[in-house]
């Protein structure tokens, strides 16, 4: 399988893989949602579960795959603050936990650019 038709698949797999650990374990996924946002923590953890696994089946299907490569790129914008509030949660922890808190946040970045190519490939191929 070439590159480019493997690229919105592993990136379908990751979304996949973190949506089903919304509800495998969601107490980790509650504490960094923002406690300024309205309802329980525990339903915005369900709901960026439920996000998480649509963008990944709208990325294995050709026809969705721009559309939701161009969600997912907003959708890991939309979470950022979840993980600043969590690198600020954990500025105390012991030094692993802190780095793994604090190496989330440049890690956005590139998830962002992947999802976005992932939308250009789904153009070009269109």
């Amino acid at each position: 399988m070439p590159r480019s038709e493997r690229s919105p698949l592993l990136l379908a797999g990751l979304l996949a893989t973190a949506g089903v650990a919304h509800f495998a374990a969601p107490r980790q996924f509650d504490a960094t949602v923002p406690r300024t946002l309205p309802g329980t923590a525990r339903a915005w953890t369900y709901a960026s579960g439920v996000a998480e696994l649509a963008l990944a089946a709208g990325l294995v299907l050709p026809r969705s795959r721009r559309a939701a490569a161009l969600a997912t790129a907003a959708f890991f914008v939309g979470v950022f603050p979840a993980n600043v509030k969590m690198a600020v949660d954990w500025r105390d922890r012991p030094a692993p936990q802190k780095a793994a808190a604090l190496g989330r946040l440049p890690l956005q970045v590139p998830l962002v650019l992947w999802a976005r190519g992932v939308a250009k490939g789904a153009r070009d191929e269109a």
